[in-house]
C-alpha cells in the first residue's frame, strides 16, 4: 500500500497543530499482520493512529461514509473501506478484512461503532464493543496475527456542533442512531496521548477454541481483553494531562 495516507495523516495533524505523545511503542508488532482496535470519538482518530504507528492502516468505517460525496473520496484516499448495508455487513467485513490481513496490512477497527460519534462523550469514556472484530481475527486464515488494542486519550480538545445528526439518515436510513435532531459533535484534538496496549496473539490453540461449545467464551475473552486494556490505558492517558 502507498505511503500517501500516512503522509496525509502527518500533514493533517501538523496543519491542525495537534500535539501527540506516543507511549509503549515497543509493544507494536513488527513484520506481522495486525488488527488494530481502538476507542473512537473524533474524525481525527484514523490520521492520529496512522501517525502514531508510522504505518498506513486500512480502517473499516461506517456505511454512510461511502455514500456522502467528498467524504467518500477522502476515506477512500485514506485507505478506509466502508462497511456494507446491514444485511451484508458482517460477511463483507470479514471477507474484506481477512483479505487485507492476508496481504500483511494493518486493519483498523473502532468497535464502539457510531455511538460515540453522534453524541457528546468525555475523553475517558469507552462504550461497549461490538464483537465483529473478534470474529474477523479468529476467522482470518493468517499466521502470527496480532490483535493490538490502542487507546486515544485526549487531554486538550474543543467540541463544536457540525451538522444535525438527522442529516446523515439521508445517506444511511437503516441506522437508528441517525434518527435524532441533535447536533453531530465535532471533536478537535489539540493535545493527546496514544497508548499502545499489549498484543493479543491469535495462536492455533486460540483459533481452535473458536469452534464448538467454547466459541462464545473465546469471543468474549478477546473482546473483554481489548475493552479492559483500552479502558485502563485511556484513563491513564487522561491523567497525564
Amino acid at each position: 500500500m502507498s505511503q500517501s495516507p500516512l503522509q496525509l495523516s502527518r500533514g493533517f495533524l501538523a496543519a491542525m497543530g495537534t500535539r501527540t505523545f506516543v507511549h509503549y511503542e515497543d509493544r507494536i508488532p513488527i513484520d506481522t499482520p495486525v488488527l488494530l482496535v481502538s476507542n473512537h470519538r473524533s474524525f481525527m482518530d484514523a490520521p492520529v493512529l496512522m501517525a502514531a504507528l508510522g504505518r498506513p492502516i486500512r480502517f473499516a468505517c461506517h456505511h454512510y461514509m461511502g455514500q456522502v460525496p467528498v467524504m467518500r473520496e477522502f476515506v477512500s484516499y485514506l485507505g478506509c473501506f466502508p462497511l456494507s448495508e446491514p444485511e451484508k455487513r458482517q460477511h463483507s467485513f470479514v471477507r474484506q478484512g481477512s483479505s487485507l490481513l492476508q496481504s500483511q496490512q494493518v486493519v483498523g477497527v473502532f468497535p464502539e461503532g457510531a455511538q460515540p460519534m453522534v453524541q457528546t462523550t468525555r475523553p475517558w469514556q469507552v462504550g461497549e464493543f461490538h464483537r465483529g472484530f473478534a470474529h474477523l481475527a479468529l476467522r482470518s486464515p493468517v499466521e502470527n496475527l496480532a490483535v493490538l488494542p490502542v487507546a486515544i486519550a485526549s487531554t486538550q480538545e474543543t467540541i463544536q456542533p457540525s451538522m444535525p445528526v438527522k442529516f446523515l439518515s439521508l445517506f444511511d436510513p437503516t441506522e437508528p442512531l441517525f434518527d435524532r435532531w441533535s447536533w453531530h459533535p465535532m471533536v478537535l484534538y489539540h493535545r493527546l496521548s496514544i497508548l499502545i496496549g499489549r498484543p493479543y496473539w491469535i495462536t492455533p490453540a486460540v483459533r481452535q477454541a473458536y469452534h464448538g461449545r467454547k466459541a462464545k467464551t473465546t469471543i468474549a475473552h478477546l473482546v473483554d481483553f481489548c475493552h479492559d486494556e483500552i479502558t485502563t490505558l485511556v484513563r491513564q492517558g487522561c491523567k497525564m494531562g
